[in-house]
């Protein structure tokens, strides 16, 4: 399955894994990109010598392409950055704030740039600056989020920009990657999904929410404050709203929010913490290994695009 992406990044399938802070490791992502994907270690609220670590790790794991995402408004992205450049990995994906004046570090290093953008303008702007993908993500898609859905990223972005586009939000299957494909994108990015591998750390509890969940099991967190945050419905949400529509102030909403992450990732508390997650749970029915996941995702696709030519006739 040849893109602009898969060639680009050197993989064999355009499936990105996506970046879940306290989840995404570097034995999750060395799995993704053993099994033709590419994988992402995620950095937020990490320190540079854990980043070095996983890197290397992930480099011991895997012999293919694997990425760092980059969260701009970490208060250690410099050193993370500094040590992302030194090791050398093959992409970044970079997000929560402006990437550009980044472009130049990371071009002088050698690595490719794949700044995640909400919007139109935003996409045009980076792409002038030089930046190699990008990935759009709709609000389909767990944790941060913005305002615009998938389709109607896919829809007004894709004809305005060359360089391969990334969707993601809501991907979850074959079907997603086929009309993402058809629709003009180089790939997709997959979150959730991953979440419950097997090479997946999520504490345990997190994943059997997860497929114990339905469709309409996940709400948004935060957005009239400007901070929407998509996870699955819990005492925490339930808190967290009610704060929300009584009009709690901000600051006092993020001392709520604060570490609530981590919580339900890490320590397993799935009713206290955020469990975030993305809106497309269904097709999360069992525990499996990574190459098991991606080999679905890749057969389904190729399934839907050889039976598309006939909706023309």
């Amino acid at each position: 399955m040849q893109t602009k992406l898969t060639s680009l990044l050197g993989i064999e399938y355009p499936v990105l894994q996506g970046a879940m802070a306290w989840i995404s490791d570097a034995r999750m992502a060395a799995a993704v990109s053993a099994a033709g994907g590419a994988g992402i270690i995620a950095t937020g609220g990490r320190e540079g010598a854990w980043v070095r670590e996983q890197i290397r790790l992930a480099k011991s794991l895997t012999d293919k392409p694997f990425g760092v995402n980059v969260t701009l408004l970490s208060p250690t992205k410099d050193e993370v950055i500094a040590v992302i450049c030194e090791e050398k990995v093959a992409f970044v994906t970079i997000g929560a704030g402006n990437s550009v004046p980044y472009f130049p570090v990371f071009d002088q290093a050698g690595i490719k740039k794949v700044p995640i953008v909400p919007n139109a303008r935003l996409a045009k702007r980076v792409e002038a600056s030089g930046a190699d993908a990008i990935v759009i993500e709709g609000m389909e898609a767990g944790g941060h989020i913005g305002v615009l859905t998938t389709m109607a990223l896919m829809t007004q972005v894709i004809p305005l920009v060359s360089i391969p586009v990334v969707a993601a939000g809501g991907f979850a299957d074959g079907r997603g990657l086929a009309a993402a494909l058809v629709m003009g994108a180089a790939g997709v990015q997959i979150g959730t999904r991953f979440m419950v591998a097997e090479e997946c750390p999520v504490h345990p509890k997190f994943k059997e929410k997860l497929i114990a969940s339905v469709d309409t099991d996940t709400v948004v967190t935060g957005a009239t404050i400007g901070h929407g945050v998509r996870g699955l419905k819990n005492k925490f949400t339930e808190k967290f709203l009610a704060l929300e529509r009584s009009g709690t102030p901000e600051e006092e909403l993020n001392r709520l929010a604060a570490g609530t992450n981590r919580l339900a990732a890490v320590e397993g508390d799935i009713e206290n913490g955020m469990v975030q997650a993305g809106q497309s749970l269904l097709p999360l029915k069992k525990i499996e290994p990574v190459k098991d996941i991606i080999a679905a995702i890749v057969a389904e696709a190729g399934r839907v695009l050889a039976g598309a030519p006939g909706l023309v006739k």
